[in-house]
């Protein structure tokens, strides 16, 4: 019989699992997976929402358990197992059992690397005292809740202004912290443009989230091996708790100590099928590299509506059927306090690396009809290439109701439109939900003009 070994619980390895299952049946395809953590099948993704108290429980994090795989798929998962080395050759892992420190051996034919990312952590004097967390686990949000419900801390520090930084501090401020944002950048949200972060900062000042902005984290003081402040090359501030959002690196350690091979970007190079450079063996998620349709680059994105679509076409193809990845365009949408923001493809300064020549436009315009109780601001920014008004990329922010509409711009850069095609899409109206002319109808026209008055002048 074969066997299919995964690595990693969580959205592309159980994703994997499951597709591959439906194609397989068990008397053909044996499937084990392996998590480190205490969880399968989770959302990260909540985890703010847990540590501030919007979600009432861990587990309403938690898609399917380790006995749901068991008992409907026959796909064993076994939480606290950590692999810890691969073997190409004998095709086999070695893995620990975190709860009782028994180290195996488990054999393959089959091998599924979905091993995520790992939270940045600043090598700086003081780093590993307690009460410094990172996030990227259920595990990670037990430990931040916890570690409030036991103390008394009255003021946290958020260093970096990242999705997972801005929404952990709404969520330390939703919890009755006083918050400080600490960034290097001159605004955080760095995956925007800075004229659109500007309008995320000014929304949590509003909220009484301190941001500081150009000033870089240098120490960490420490009481009794738990943090005390956080030391920057500007001021001294008072924690209690810090949690670190400065972002994610590819987790390839296992994957480079097996000599698969690791991409320019950082990430597991793969194929369009999510295979690896080893046969047999296939990578997913966090981990991999991703195809950028605009940037024509490869690149890392760590979000989990990427993993698990990859996660999908590496289980089919497992599974003797045939798929492949096309690619992403970085969409990701998120909200502080009541801003909402969203963005697609390229910032300015990502198309001119790119190679593009470009402009950009940015409109106001409402959430609804002005005259229609509710309606509130919208700001929208396109990024189109100079002469063929083809879309490279969007940004929104704006209150209830702004940060979706960067789907319809996400679905005309998949396609490839241009903006003179895209001011002319059918898009639905009625007073509730928009303005005769939507956000994204007038960014596009005030696009399109723009290109005509650069061509005008070239001519």
């Amino acid at each position: 019989m074969e066997r299919l070994v995964v690595i990693g619980g969580d959205a592309a390895g159980m994703s994997a699992a499951s597709q591959a299952r439906r194609r397989r049946p068990a008397d053909e395809l044996q499937i084990a997976a392996f998590e480190r953590g205490r969880y399968t099948s989770y959302s990260a993704c909540g985890i703010p929402y847990f540590v501030g108290g919007v979600v009432k429980s861990l587990d309403d994090l938690i898609a399917r358990a380790p006995e749901e795989f068991r008992d409907r798929q026959s796909i064993e998962a076994r939480t606290r197992h950590e692999v810890t080395d691969i073997d190409l050759d004998k095709r086999a892992i070695e893995v620990i059992d975190l709860e009782s420190g028994t180290v195996r051996r488990e054999s393959f034919d089959q091998l599924m690397l979905a091993t995520g990312a790992t939270p940045v952590r600043p090598r700086l004097p003081g780093s590993d005292a307690e009460g410094i967390f990172g996030v990227q686990v259920l595990d990670d949000g037990r430990a931040i809740f916890e570690a409030l419900d036991a103390s008394e801390a009255k003021n946290a520090v958020v260093v970096g202004g990242g999705y997972i930084g801005l929404e952990m501090a709404e969520a330390l401020k939703m919890r009755g912290l006083d918050v400080t944002v600490v960034e290097l950048a001159a605004q955080p949200m760095s995956t925007l443009d800075p004229d659109m972060g500007a309008l995320v900062a000014g929304a949590m000042t509003e909220m009484g989230i301190e941001i500081l902005t150009d000033e870089a984290v240098e120490s960490f003081e420490t009481a009794k091996g738990h943090v005390s402040a956080v030391v920057t090359q500007v001021r001294t501030l008072p924690a209690d708790i810090v949690v670190l959002g400065l972002g994610v690196r590819p987790n390839v350690e296992l994957a480079r100590k097996a000599g698969l091979t690791i991409g320019p970007s950082g990430g597991i190079a793969v194929d369009r099928r999510m295979r690896a450079s080893a046969d047999g063996v296939w990578a997913a998620g966090d981990c991999a590299e991703k195809y950028h349709r605009v940037a024509r680059k490869h690149v890392t994105v760590a979000l989990g509506t990427h993993a698990n679509k990859e996660g999908r076409v590496a289980g089919i193809n497992i599974g003797g059927g045939y798929a492949t990845f096309p690619g992403v365009l970085g969409t990701a949408v998120s909200k502080v306090c009541a801003t909402e923001m969203g963005r697609t493809g390229l910032k300015e300064l990502e198309a001119a690396e790119a190679g593009f020549e470009s402009l950009s436009v940015t409109v106001d315009s409402t959430t609804r009809a002005g005259y229609y109780p509710g309606t509130s601001a919208i700001k929208t920014k396109l990024i189109v290439e100079k002469r063929s008004g083809k879309l490279l990329g969007a940004q929104i922010v704006g209150r209830e109701g702004a940060a979706k509409r960067i789907d319809v711009l996400a679905t005309a850069l998949w396609n490839e439109m241009t903006v003179d095609e895209l001011l002319n899409i059918d898009l639905s109206y009625a007073p509730p939900f928009s303005p005769v002319w939507d956000a994204v109808l007038i960014a596009a026209r005030k696009a399109w003009q723009a290109v005509e008055e650069d061509l005008s002048d070239c001519s």
